[in-house]
């Protein structure tokens, strides 16, 4: 069985989120710092009538800063009760893969990325990264 994910960019890797999960994706214009946040939240943004708080990625994954371009995207996600955007290098696709082509991350990974990462899949043309999202945005009942 296939499913749909929106592909994005971080640095030199490419990552995956259930589209099931994402609400939509905008370009980022900047977002309002909040006094006493993680280094990872880049602040806070107005989008469609909602106030969301954005995780910048690469702070999250420890990459340094980049300057933002046309390319720059926050995708607006959705897990539980809780809304959040990531703000991400680019992201403008959508990938139908099958859910057998997922495997466990090697060990050496899934300790190192803190289980931000849930799983891989390699397609004909590369790899690609699932994001635990329910860890990454600190959803206390989330599965493995």
């Amino acid at each position: 069985m296939s499913v749909l994910h929106v592909a994005f960019k971080v640095g030199d890797a490419e990552y995956v989120l259930p589209a099931s999960a994402v609400l939509h994706l905008e370009s980022f214009a900047g977002a309002t710092k909040v006094p006493g946040t993680a280094d990872s939240v880049a602040g806070l943004v107005h989008t469609r009538g909602q106030v969301v708080p954005v995780v910048d990625m690469r702070a999250r994954f420890g990459l340094p800063p980049l300057v933002r371009s046309l390319d720059t995207r926050v995708i607006i996600v959705q897990v539980g009760t809780r809304t959040a955007g990531l703000l991400v290098d680019s992201a403008r696709e959508v990938l139908d893969l099958e859910a057998e082509s997922f495997r466990d991350p090697p060990e050496l990974i899934e300790e190192q990325s803190m289980g931000l990462i849930k799983a891989v899949a390699q397609t004909a043309e590369r790899m690609v990264m699932l994001i635990n999202l329910p860890k990454l945005l600190g959803e206390k009942s989330h599965a493995k």
